[in-house]
């Protein structure tokens, strides 16, 4: 069975999240293990573990964990709190990790919220989760309150005289909101948008006070790095991919799954092991988006040999992201796929910058007519040219997460959108060569009608043929 946040079930014979997810199931898996000693090694003790460890932050963009905490102010004299913010939004298309750990162990997730509190001077955590949640939810407000009832939360938590509160806050469904700023503007109670930088969260993020925004997966894993040491976590994976991963895995795969896997796995490998391989078998692949629908496809010939970690993706034209693998066998419409991430964006733009708000329209139109062929080879590079007006022109990266698939699919499917012009083309000529055959044959019948009713001799010399184009 596969590790989760390197937690097995307690029964051996269950699979995980089979298990008792409530705090005494967890605390049995180890969970809530000397907290209070962890906690009063003090704040640069566990900055410290964190960055020797090489984690990088789990929610797409791969900043060093320990650093990005590191930023929040060592005090305030103005006397504003410190504060963490959770992103348990999860709306990328395809990305299912942090829903498993919220269901099956949240208490993993409260106490990461603790331990990274205390690392980082704050006096309360915020876990922003996706509206669609309900389960996640319910759970995750229940486990909080089992802590509360434990004295692992609230005024002196774990007995550490340190006090930390934990609020779990749903947002309603709005794609934007997983970026920080917009999620820290839905928390206050604004229109999610997202705010322009700097000043930055560090220094004035939620209601005005230093505030940090992390994914779920790199808080819940915390704990397990402090018990078990850095050097152990950074013996997974290469040099600058250190640690393990969550992975969702779906599309044209026997065996759809999230599990947790080392760092610096080959695609290949990852996708044989634990799912059962392509559909089809290898051979039958056409592309993968590793990364949650944000990040460029790759092709088969590249998937070969990919590492599935941040660095080997990077060169290779993608991104790790959330390491949401959606996988695509050669029955897949390529473009018609990459047209429907192109409708995702359109629709989720908060509409705020013009490069998104108008490009994105601008990306799904180009695709549709791409689709069927109706385009000239110089829309290829218009459309291109599109995306890269997008790209890094707006507030947030949501112009570059709609920019980024057209570009991978433009880069790897040319060929594929050529031929589908071509053909386009090549029938339209055959149907207008047709139509006017027809409308010549239908006006000679017209005309001879029209002469044997005036009763007048009619000779094939006499019947005048209208122009055609083909010049016959």
């Amino acid at each position: 069975m596969p590790l989760l946040l390197l937690a097995a079930a307690a029964d051996a014979a269950l699979q995980y999240g089979e298990g008792d997810w409530g705090i005494e199931g967890s605390m049995k898996r180890g969970d809530w293990y000397q907290t209070k000693e962890i906690l009063e090694k003090g704040r640069d003790w566990i900055i410290s573990e964190t960055k020797e460890s090489g984690l990088r932050g789990r929610g797409g963009a791969g900043f060093p964990s320990g650093l990005k905490y590191s930023f929040m102010p060592k005090s305030n004299p103005d006397g504003r709190p410190s504060y963490l913010v959770v992103n348990a939004d999860e709306s990328e298309p395809g990305t299912c990790k942090d829903r498993e750990i919220m269901r099956h162990d949240p208490q993993k997730l409260i106490e990461g919220c603790l331990m990274v509190c205390m690392g980082m001077g704050a006096r309360a955590a915020y876990i922003y989760i996706r509206g669609e949640y309900v389960m996640e939810r319910l759970n995750l407000e229940k486990a909080v309150e089992e802590a509360y009832a434990k004295g692992f939360l609230g005024t002196n938590a774990c007995g550490s005289g340190f006090d930390c509160d934990v609020y779990v806050h749903h947002g309603a469904g709005a794609y934007i909101c997983g970026e920080e700023t917009a999620l820290i503007e839905s928390l206050e109670g604004k229109q999610g948008k997202p705010r322009l930088k700097p000043p930055f969260p560090a220094n004035v993020g939620l209601y005005g006070c230093p505030s940090t925004v992390t994914n779920v997966e790199t808080v819940a894993v915390i704990p397990t790095i402090l018990r078990r040491g850095p050097e152990w976590f950074a013996g997974f994976g290469r040099p600058n991919n250190a640690g393990t991963k969550l992975f969702g895995i779906g599309g044209h795969i026997n065996n759809p799954c999230v599990v947790e896997e080392e760092m610096s796995i080959s695609m290949r490998e990852l996708l044989d092991t634990h799912c059962g391989g392509v559909k089809g078998g290898w051979d039958n692949l056409l592309a993968v988006i590793p990364g949650g629908v944000s990040v460029p496809l790759l092709p088969k010939h590249i998937c070969d040999d990919v590492l599935m970690d941040f660095d080997d993706l990077r060169d290779n034209n993608s991104g790790l992201g959330t390491a949401a693998v959606t996988v695509m066998d050669k029955s897949t419409d390529i473009v018609a796929a990459i047209e429907r991430i192109a409708y995702f964006y359109k629709h989720e733009s908060c509409g705020q910058c013009t490069p998104c708000r108008e490009g994105t329209m601008w990306l799904y139109q180009m695709l549709g007519k791409m689709r069927v062929g109706n385009a000239k080879y110089t829309e290829i590079e218009m459309l291109w040219e599109v995306s890269k007006q997008i790209e890094g022109h707006t507030i947030c990266a949501l112009g570059d997460a709609a920019a980024w698939p057209v570009q991978g699919l433009i880069r790897h499917f040319t060929p594929e959108l050529k031929r589908r012009m071509d053909q386009f083309h090549a029938n339209k000529d055959d149907v207008t060569a047709q139509a006017v055959a027809e409308r010549v044959a239908e006006e000679v019948t017209s005309q001879i009608q029209s002469e044997m009713l005036k009763g007048q001799s009619l000779s094939s010399a006499a019947v005048k043929t209208p122009w055609s184009p083909t010049g016959r």
